[in-house]
């Protein structure tokens, strides 16, 4: 099995590039409820996203058939725990990766547009090339959608206040400074803590339902975030997304900034050509910014834009030895 690793904004992306199973559906969704519920396929993931071949913070893709026309391809996003409905980082690095290998005709100089078919809808990577090399990528997300403010949530620290949005998926938001915390190094094993806690008291709840798609629902990550003010051109937060079972984003979170943008935009802190910049807990940026032909969906949703880099890490070639005793192998978290 061939794969191409790529890194965006810190954040791991292992493209399967050969040897992937066949993963039937109609749809992205249905192949990503097929890839759930099928041990021999889940066990590929297995095997790339666990040690010794990954790590407890890999993140990953399939490569399926695209289901809208004009998309290149679709996507089956997947982590330690499964797979997700919405990855903006991996969009990110999706798009470098289509350009760089000649997956789509793009111009030495200016833009190249990368459609793609993910389990939450479609999304398009804008690729931005200088001298034939890709300088930055930035994704349109699907409508991102404010679900709830203020929902008060109990925790060992006391209560909290979290806002929900849906952007691809669903992220719950609280500042850190709730549970007395800054968004550093210094404080992961907190983060971590913290985040598992108000998704664990959220899970089940109708806080973390998608009315539209119940495929589409429950608290996918917790956006635990530091507020730094404002620069000359917007806000300026800094936030780490704790997914997953305790999974930590690297990056600023490519659909968590765009849950970001629709809750700031709700409260009044971002108009439309204001750019919110967006770090992560170990420095790197995404930048975001609210669309002017946002809210297609019924849902009342605006549509987001944010823009990072994504850089090649390396190619692998894997394979699993019928003798290994560690079969698809192990995690330590």
């Amino acid at each position: 099995m061939t794969v191409t690793d790529y890194h965006t904004a810190g954040e791991p992306f292992r493209i399967v590039t050969g040897g992937a199973p066949e993963i039937p559906g109609t749809t992205v969704l249905e192949r990503r409820e097929v890839a759930c519920s099928t041990p021999a396929i889940d066990a590929v993931r297995e095997l790339l996203v666990r040690e010794p071949r990954g790590h407890s913070a890999m993140y990953g893709c399939f490569l399926v058939p695209p289901q809208t026309a004009g998309s290149l391809f679709g996507v089956l996003f997947w982590h330690r725990e499964g797979y997700s409905t919405a990855c903006g980082h991996g969009t990110i690095a999706l798009g470098a990766w289509a350009v760089r290998t000649g997956r789509v005709e793009a111009a030495a100089d200016g833009v190249t547009e990368v459609p793609m078919d993910v389990p939450s809808g479609r999304v398009t990577a804008a690729v931005t090339c200088e001298g034939g090399e890709v300088r930055k990528v930035a994704f349109r997300n699907v409508d991102t959608t404010v679900l709830s403010r203020g929902v008060e949530v109990s925790t060992k620290s006391g209560p909290v206040s979290v806002d929900l949005a849906y952007s691809g998926a669903i992220y719950a938001c609280v500042p850190a400074s709730a549970f007395g915390l800054e968004v550093v190094p210094e404080h992961h094993t907190e983060l971590v803590a913290a985040g598992r806690e108000v998704k664990a008291a959220l899970s089940g709840t109708l806080w973390a339902r998608y009315a539209a798609d119940s495929r589409l629902g429950g608290v996918y990550g917790v956006i635990l975030y530091d507020d730094l003010g404002d620069t000359a051109t917007g806000p300026h937060q800094r936030n780490v997304t704790v997914f997953a079972d305790g999974q930590v984003d690297r990056s600023p979170c490519g659909s968590g900034t765009s849950a970001r943008l629709a809750l700031l935009a709700a409260e009044g802190r971002l108009r439309e050509g204001d750019v919110l910049t967006h770090g992560s807990i170990i420095g790197t940026t995404f930048t975001g910014r609210i669309l002017p032909t946002g809210g297609t969906g019924t849902d009342g949703g605006v549509a987001t834009e944010i823009e990072g880099t994504a850089h090649l890490a390396g190619e692998s070639v894997f394979t699993l030895d019928p003798a290994d005793e560690l079969g698809t192998g192990f995690t330590l978290r």
